[in-house]
């Protein structure tokens, strides 16, 4: 068959035939590499290791286990803060305060309530454990405990801040 009698569809079927092999064959040799680099480049982020300590920071928290040092830490972090506000004040021209004093004033705060003290947050757990209980009816389970729950649920959102 010489080739000016080949339809315009024979010659695109004998091309897509002769390209089908060509494109496997450069695919499976360079598609794994390809693939596994779809996000990455200069401006990505976690493809190296990071330093252990960039630029000599720590973490305040992770000096030591135990409140003693976390506290003398707190209390180190809050007495740099106040210096640092009452130089700033310094510079404006105002008058300084006593870092030792507002420094005590602001550790003698009671803390913050915890999550089973706050009674919007316990109606809101109550809530959702009969919800739950509800789905688990629906379901043929054994409801749980409501109050049991309730008491749960707190103890373990009072660790998260831990």
């Amino acid at each position: 068959m010489p080739l000016a009698e080949l339809s315009s569809g024979t010659v695109l079927i004998l091309i897509v035939l002769a390209a089908l092999p060509i494109g496997a064959f450069v695919f499976a040799m360079g598609a794994g590499r390809a693939f596994s680099q779809i996000g990455r480049g200069d401006m990505s982020i976690g493809d190296e290791e990071l330093p252990q300590n960039p630029g000599g920071l720590t973490d305040s928290g992770a000096e030591g286990s135990g409140d003693g040092v976390s506290a003398s830490v707190r209390e180190e972090e809050i007495r740099q803060m106040v210096q640092a506000r009452s130089d700033r004040a310094q510079a404006r021209g105002e008058k300084g305060f006593d870092v030792s004093a507002e420094v005590e004033r602001l550790l003698e705060r009671a803390p913050a309530p915890g999550p089973s003290e706050d009674p919007g947050l316990r109606d809101e757990v109550r809530q959702l454990v009969i919800a739950r209980n509800e789905r688990r009816g629906r379901q043929g389970k054994e409801p749980l405990d409501v109050d049991a729950e309730v008491e749960r649920q707190l103890r373990e959102l009072e660790g998260l801040g831990q």
